[in-house]
């Protein structure tokens, strides 16, 4: 430890600096010329000699004094900072011995007032919530108005958007208005002056009660998102279990109301802006069809389905006689083939021979071959009966030969029927592409007015379209929020701690105190000894 005074015989000469202690040390300056001379010199200034009836310094002195003074001050800190510079854990241990009984008391009382504001302290009861907060909303419709970015970094700030909403002043002000917390004594505690207050100044407006449940209610929740994961982790305080899990619930069904409310106030403005458009647009488009009518009455021009009528009836004719065509193959097909049966003989077998009267001319043919093929295997050949079924035979032979010829001449007659018709409608034909031939310049022009009108149609369209859809969107709740983990009343308060950790933190607090105040009073105590030291050398 630092000695305010050394031994005389331990003193080093004026001139020569002491080996164990640093050039700017106040000791090394004790016993030098300049500095006795200085303090001297402060002590003449101090307390100056009083001659005559007026005191008077020599010039001399006058300009000593400033510089003495200034030089005595500055040795006095060296001294002080040298004596620092000398300590040691040896001089710490004895301060911390000295004073034991101060920290001991300091630890009791830290452990007393510990415990007592345990015991008395409000009792916090926190609950938490976890949610999953989706960027990409529902797809109910294609083409939503609210597209979804598929990059992961923006769906993060999305997230923690919708984050800052759960605990804005929305969602808190929906959850007061819907619990009532302005009545609720745990939000609106009167203070101990507050009857005083009242009888003095006018009572609490229903804002300001309700802006005071409003930061208190907001220093109670708190909401933060998981790392790398779109689960965000609600949490409220409050003195009542219950209340704790009706307060979490309430912000939940608050905070999508208020998701919902933000989307469908966002897409009634784009279809108030959109419905506004639209009157231009059904004007231009009102127009432009009024033009494309006027040419049709000026230049002859029938449409029907948007269609021209001579181009309508020349693609219905062009239509005619290609079908013409294949009846007329078909009939010519038909009609050779049944003139092959007829040749060969083989009307009664001939497939291409079809009507009722061939199909019940046939079926009693076969009937009548089956009844004489099992009479000639029973009877033999020359049996009485055979002879008039074999009669019968050739009748319905010559039958079905006269039916075959009737559907020949029928066949026939089709066939020149479909060559009259082909022929009629080539005809037709070929009058229709004359006429619409003579309209092309009409019609070309008329297309362009018609695309013009199509254009500013399919414009209204897609805004009218897209207008409906955005009104019939604010009635949908699009919001993909889901509750994973419900509020559940917690077992135990989470402030404050336990008796024994509330114990235990306040001795700590109370030791760390007490040491503090030892090291501080013993630090004092050497500094003090070492400038009255200092004082008495300067004597």
């Amino acid at each position: 430890m630092y000695r305010p005074k050394e031994p005389e015989t331990r003193r080093p000469d004026a001139g020569q600096a002491s080996p164990g202690r640093s050039p700017a040390s106040l000791l090394d300056l004790i016993g030098h010329p300049q500095t006795e001379e200085g303090a001297e010199t402060y002590r003449r200034l101090a307390v100056p000699e009083n001659r005559g009836n007026a005191p008077e310094i020599d010039n001399a002195t006058e300009e000593q004094a400033p510089d003495s003074h200034r030089t005595w001050i500055q040795n006095r800190l060296n001294a002080q900072l040298g004596s620092l510079r000398e300590l040691g854990p040896a001089d710490i241990i004895l301060w911390l011995q000295q004073r034991l009984l101060l920290v001991i008391v300091a630890t009791i009382l830290g452990i007393c007032a510990a415990v007592a504001y345990g015991l008395t302290a409000t009792p916090r009861y926190t609950v938490y919530t976890d949610l999953i907060i989706d960027p990409q909303n529902l797809n109910v419709v294609s083409d939503d108005v609210f597209a979804s970015n598929p990059q992961r970094e923006a769906q993060l700030l999305e997230v923690e958007s919708r984050l800052r909403v759960l605990t804005s002043r929305n969602v808190l002000r929906q959850v007061i208005f819907d619990l009532n917390l302005t009545e609720d004594p745990e939000f609106v505690k009167p203070g101990l002056l507050e009857p005083l207050f009242r009888f003095f100044s006018p009572a609490t407006s229903l804002q300001d009660r309700e802006l005071g449940v409003l930061r208190q209610l907001s220093e109670r929740v708190d909401a933060r998102r998981e790392e790398r994961s779109f689960v965000v982790v609600l949490s409220v305080w409050s003195e009542e279990p219950d209340k704790a899990v009706r307060l979490s619930e309430s912000i939940v069904r608050a905070f999508e109301s208020e998701l919902f409310e933000s989307a469908a106030t966002s897409a009634g403005r784009i279809a108030a802006g959109l419905n506004e458009r639209l009157d231009e647009l059904r004007a231009a488009v009102t127009a432009a069809e009024e033009k494309v009518e006027a040419f049709r009455r000026e230049n002859d021009l029938q449409a029907t389905a948007g269609e021209l009528a001579n181009s309508r009836i020349s693609s219905l004719v062009d239509t005619q006689v290609v079908e013409a065509q294949q009846r007329l193959i078909q009939a010519d097909a038909r009609y050779a083939q049944m003139q092959a049966a007829v040749a060969n003989g083989q009307a009664a077998t001939a497939a291409v021979f079809e009507s009722p009267a061939m199909t019940t001319l046939r079926g009693s043919y076969n009937v009548l071959r089956q009844q004489i093929g099992s009479m000639e295997r029973t009877y033999g050949s020359r049996h009485p009966r055979l002879i008039a079924l074999r009669s019968e035979e050739a009748a319905l032979e010559n039958a079905i030969t006269d039916e075959a010829r009737r559907i020949l001449q029928s066949a026939r007659t089709d066939t020149e029927q479909a060559k009259a018709a082909l022929e009629e409608l080539r005809t037709t034909a070929e009058d229709g592409r004359t006429t619409v031939y003579g309209n092309n310049d009409a019609q070309v022009r008329l297309r362009e007015l018609e695309r013009e009108a199509r254009a500013k149609a399919t414009v209204y369209e897609t805004f009218l379209a897209r207008t409906t859809q955005i009104t019939e969107r604010q009635q949908i709740d699009t919001t993909n929020v889901r509750v994973i983990s419900p509020a559940v009343p917690p077992q135990s308060k989470s402030w404050p701690p336990r008796t024994i950790i509330m114990a235990a933190g306040g001795a700590a607090a109370g030791a760390a105190f007490g040491i503090i105040l030892a090291l501080g009073l013993g630090l004092w105590g050497h500094l003090w000894r070492a400038r009255s030291g200092l004082g008495r050398r300067f004597a």
